[in-house]
């Protein structure tokens, strides 16, 4: 391993580290139910088509961090339309999620209405949150026995479609389960009017298809996190449509240390503290790029692996012509890799330029080294020689790691490399006759 790969080392464990350690990891879109010709009769809570289809929007957040609202302003809107309206139960509909009472998603189609949330899906006396259906291990309290089968009295009640195209039937898991979280004070303004009315998509006064906002914003202000505290998945809104679903979403994240982050839709305008985050608009387009760091096409944030990106593979090294280490294949330049007669950044000059020494009575060729790859214990064989002799060793960036002297003229010595890291070492012989260098790797 020379100096440019352990450089590619720590590069690559730097950008996964990034990567792996960002608040937002994932905006996930849960087809949660399709309703049908029996959840089509009722007339209780409005007209609920046939084939139209209950989506929930999850953010997954890295562990530890917590959701603090969801949110439009003048350069990032809030954006979610349909080409079709969303239905919205025109009895017990609610605007937020929050504002359920948990007795009323048993009566015709409520547990379908469409509103905004952070995580809880009934009030917080509840306490039931919004969970995948896959990740829902407590069973359904919604739909089928459980529900009143509406104005038409449906025996065996609604909300029974087992449409494989929505996974886990509602009857057997509804993706709500409990969760308390910490003290908090709610806020929401840019949706609702002054008198508490809802005129938008989540309300059902109007048949809406578009809700666009740039001054808008549902908060809870000390954050909320996920039902699982290792997916971390935080339900942010459901809604019902019959037409193809869109969004733009903005969020703001209270991370492990407190500190507030806004992650936007888009990265046209971003201010001071914000993050764009490409998943947070849907359909959401994925980006392929090259895996592999160590080609300077590397992409972090890619979506998948595109083995044809990785193009110019990097080389780190010395790139002024002038120095004795020179490297004319390097594409990314270290000056402090650079060494000049005598200038070499605290390193020995005669380990990494070689051959800028002029005492040379014997070769590297004449020393023996085993075993290699060498263990704790390298054994070196060298030349006869006439007097007394240093014994130095040496990392890949030329900084002495060890060194003992040789009284005598012993022809066989044994290096203790206890303590060192893998990699690549240099042992040099020295005294007034010889300066004899040579390289080995330990395992």
């Amino acid at each position: 391993m020379n100096c440019s790969a352990k450089f590619l080392i720590v590069l690559s464990l730097l950008l996964t580290s990034v990567t792996a350690f960002a608040q937002v990891q994932d905006v996930r879109v849960e087809t949660y139910y399709i309703s049908d010709q029996n959840d089509a009769t009722d007339t209780t809570g409005g007209t609920l088509e046939e084939g139209s289809v209950t989506y929930r929007i999850y953010i997954d957040l890295a562990p530890g961090n917590k959701l603090k609202s969801i949110y439009g302003d003048a350069n990032h809107p809030l954006m979610i339309s349909s080409d079709q309206p969303f239905f919205n139960n025109a009895v017990d509909g609610q605007t937020f999620g929050k504002n359920f009472s948990l007795n009323r998603l048993s009566e015709n189609t409520v547990a379908l209405d469409s509103w905004l949330t952070l995580g809880l899906v009934t009030k917080s006396s509840a306490k039931l949150n919004g969970i995948p259906k896959y990740d829902d291990e407590n069973g359904s309290i919604i739909g089928g026995v459980n529900n009143d089968g509406g104005s038409a009295g449906i025996v065996g009640g609604l909300l029974t479609n087992n449409d494989p195209l929505a996974g886990i039937p509602l009857t057997i898991s509804d993706g709500n389960d409990t969760l308390t979280h910490p003290t908090g004070n709610w806020f929401d303004f840019g949706i609702l009017s002054s008198n508490g009315n809802d005129s938008t998509i989540f309300g059902s006064i109007t048949s809406c298809s578009v809700f666009n906002s740039t001054n808008c914003a549902l908060q809870y202000s000390s954050g909320i996190s996920g039902v699982n505290p290792d997916s971390n998945l935080v339900l942010v809104a459901q809604l019902t449509t019959k037409g193809t679903l869109e969004f733009q979403l903005n969020i703001e994240v209270i991370g492990t240390s407190g500190n507030v982050t806004k992650y936007v839709s888009s990265d046209s305008l971003l201010q001071p503290g914000e993050v764009y985050f490409r998943k947070l608009r849907f359909p959401f387009i994925p980006v392929c790029g090259c895996a592999d760091p160590n080609y300077m096409e590397f992409n972090p944030d890619r979506d998948c692996d595109s083995q044809d990106s990785c193009q110019t593979l990097i080389v780190f090294g010395c790139m002024d012509p002038n120095a004795c280490n020179y490297d004319p294949a390097a594409n990314v330049n270290l000056p402090n890799m650079c060494c000049y007669p005598g200038k070499c950044n605290d390193r020995d000059l005669s380990v990494v330029c070689p051959e800028l020494e002029t005492n040379k009575n014997s070769t590297a060729d004449d020393i023996v080294l085993s075993p290699v790859p060498a263990g704790d214990i390298i054994k070196v064989e060298l030349p006869q020689l006439t007097s007394g002799y240093d014994c130095l060793v040496y990392d890949s960036y030329g900084k002495k790691v060890n060194e003992m002297h040789q009284n005598g003229i012993q022809q066989h010595l044994n290096i203790d490399l206890t303590g060192l890291s893998r990699g690549i070492y240099f042992v040099r012989i020295v005294n007034s006759d010889v300066n004899i260098t040579k390289s080995f790797i330990k395992d």
